[in-house]
């Protein structure tokens, strides 16, 4: 490493260096947390989820905003923490990934049909249902596209 860059980065590592043990644990939850609910999410997810125009919009009461408040406080939180692991001991792409699935924001279903169009990560899908003895998940239809 260049002398001058390691100078450059020893203040900020000794400033983080009393959250190195809480980030490292939060990595480890967090790649568990990925491992138990990737699967759950998948084995739920409707067979035709990836062919629908947009996602169904639903009318949110006072509870309803509440929960979307806080999902996406904690997506913060999680893309924050991640950023954090990029440099730093633990999970970070990981928690980043977390972090989109959790958050909602526009053009996300775009995003998640973009991804499930990639052929290894729709196989890899099915292979989860199929171990759950569920229906594969039917391939997105290029619905953007002219």
């Amino acid at each position: 490493m260049d002398l001058n860059l390691q100078r450059d980065w020893q203040p900020l590592l000794e400033q983080l260096q009393p959250l190195l043990p809480i980030l490292t644990v939060t990595g480890v939850v967090m790649a568990v947390a990925s491992m138990l609910a990737i699967p759950w999410l998948l084995v739920r997810m409707p067979q035709d989820y990836f062919n629908t125009p947009s996602r169904p919009l639903h009318y949110r009461g006072p509870l309803g905003w509440c929960l979307w408040l806080v999902r996406n406080a904690l997506a913060l939180v999680l893309l924050a923490a991640g950023i954090l692991m990029l440099v730093l001991p633990g999970q970070g792409i990981l928690t980043i990934l977390i972090a989109l699935m959790v958050s909602t924001f526009p053009g996300k279903y775009r995003m998640e049909r973009a991804i499930m169009r990639r052929p290894r990560v729709l196989r890899a899908a099915n292979w989860i249902r199929r171990r759950y003895h569920k229906p594969e998940l039917n391939p997105p239809r290029d619905t953007e596209r002219p």
